[in-house]
Formats: C-alpha cells, structure tokens, sequence
C-alpha cells in the first residue's frame, strides 16, 4: 500500500498536572529531514524521538512540534531557594559595606538573579510525564501515517489510472502500424525510381538494404518491453510495503521505452500517441514525488 509523503497529525495527552501537545506536519522530500522542537525538559529524549520518526516516519520534510500546558498552573510557577536568596543578600550587603556604598536598592534584585535562586518546574520532567509526552507523540504519527494512508489510496487511484492509458495507447499504437512497413517501403522505392530511374535500380540489393533499414525500425521489443514496466508497475502499486522509489525506478524504464519507441517510429500516428504517452508519463512522474 502506497503513501503519500504529505501529512498531518496532532496528538494530545495529559494527566492531573500537565497535557503535552505534539503536531507533525509533512511534507515530500527524499529523505527524512526532521526538525524537532522539544520543551528543555525533555531534550534528553531527543536522540529517542529521532530514531522513533526514523522507524514510523521513514521520509519526508517533518517538523514535529511539542507544547506544554499546565492543567494546575501552580505546577508551572517558579521556585525560590529561599536560604540561597538570603545568602547571595547577606554577602552583597557585606561587600556594599565594605565598599561604602549606598546601593542597597539594588542588591535584591542583584540576589534574585544569581545562579539556582530561582527555578521553573517546567525545566525538570519525571519519568511519568515522560511516558505521557510519548504516549502523545505515538498518537500524533499514528494519525499522520492515516492521514498519509488516506492521501496514498488517492495518489494509488491516479497512477493507475494514467499507467492504464498508457497501455491503451500502446494498444493504439498496434492498431495503426499495420501499414507503417509498406508505407516506408513505398516512399523508399518511389524516392529510388524518382532520383535514378526505376530500371536502374537492382532488386535483390534494395530487398537487401530494406529488409536491414525496416530491421533498425522495428519496435516489437519495445512495445513487449513497455507493456511488461506498465503491468510490473501496476503490480508494485497493490504491494503491501510502501515503495515510492521502486516504482520511481520503474517509471524511468517506461520513459526509456517511449522515447525509443518515438524515435523508431517512422509514422505520424505512431508519434502523436507517443506524445500522448509522455504527457501520462509525466503526469505519473509528478505524481511519485510525494509518494513515500
């Protein structure tokens, strides 16, 4: 089953104390570029997130954010080491005095600022606030990976429909090459009797050369060839596994087949649905980039 690289997912967890929101948003790339925005208490989960995209994610542009939102906003408020506040106070009003200066004003404010004196709960997470960030995250992938699925199936319909076609095309092109052969025979040989003369002209060496020039144009392995990347395409779009770059692969060898058989075709009708066959081509091409 195809998917498509465009995504979005929101997950929501919370308990008595705090909720966690993580949001994934995705988009095509060839491969997985992850920016990552954790709140500070968590960024020793970093390189565990990381590898858990890597497993569920696979590619794509993704940028997963992480809010942190306190059911009990005393949970969030900040705390004062009082005993490290007075006595950061006790040894800046000793140095004013000492300098004799008249800066007392300042001094607690001074105090306040000094390292450890104030602390935010939001800076430290326990191991169950942890399990709950997770818990939000899985939920989060799991409903980008559906949103994904569901943006697949579309993207599914459309590839076959258009690799169809360019079967059916194929199908055209046998229906109007019946008279290909006798028509570059017939232009060959009244271009030979208009240049040299009709009785100049040996039969057996233009049997020869023609039967080797109508050789060159032949396209029979061509058209075996595209119809087996089509039916082999068809078949990696119903396989369970996400292949967006096999079926990549395969496109080009379906392109390499109808640029050939273009070339070789020596016929209008041929080349009009040749030129119809690229722009299917194209369209599936298009198509493949979001494909995960």
């Amino acid at each position: 089953m195809i998917k498509s690289m465009t995504g979005y997912g929101l997950g929501a967890k919370d308990n008595q104390k705090v909720k966690y929101t993580v949001e994934i948003k995705s988009l095509n790339s060839k491969f997985l570029e992850l920016n990552l925005r954790l709140p500070k208490a968590f960024s020793d989960k970093e390189l565990l997130l990381r590898g858990e995209c890597s497993r569920l994610i696979e590619r794509g542009k993704v940028n997963i954010t992480v809010s942190v939102e306190y059911v009990d906003q005393t949970a969030a408020a900040a705390t004062i080491n009082a005993e490290l506040l007075k006595n950061y106070y006790r040894q800046l009003e000793a140095i004013a005095k000492d300098l004799k200066t008249d800066n007392n004003g300042n001094l607690f404010e001074l105090a306040l600022n000094m390292p450890e004196v104030v602390t935010h709960n939001e800076d430290e997470a326990d191991e169950d606030e942890a399990a709950l960030l997770l818990s939000a995250f899985q939920a989060a992938v799991k409903q980008l990976n559906q949103f994904r699925a569901d943006e697949g199936e579309v993207l599914r319909q459309d590839l076959s429909s258009r690799t169809q076609d360019i079967l059916r095309l194929l199908t055209e092109v046998e229906s109007v090459e019946t008279d290909r052969i006798p028509l570059i025979r017939d232009r060959i040989s009244h271009y030979l009797n208009e240049t040299v003369g009709k009785e100049n002209v040996d039969k057996n060496r233009f049997e020869q050369e023609l039967i080797f020039y109508i050789d060159k144009l032949d396209i029979t392995e061509e058209k075996v060839r595209l119809r087996s990347h089509c039916n082999y395409f068809l078949q990696a779009l119903e396989a369970a596994d996400a292949n967006g770059k096999k079926l990549g692969f395969i496109s080009q060898e379906m392109g390499r087949e109808i640029n050939t058989l273009g070339s070789k075709a020596n016929h209008a009708g041929i080349q009009q649905v040749v030129v119809g066959m690229k722009e299917e081509l194209e369209k599936i091409k298009e198509q493949l980039l979001n494909v995960l």
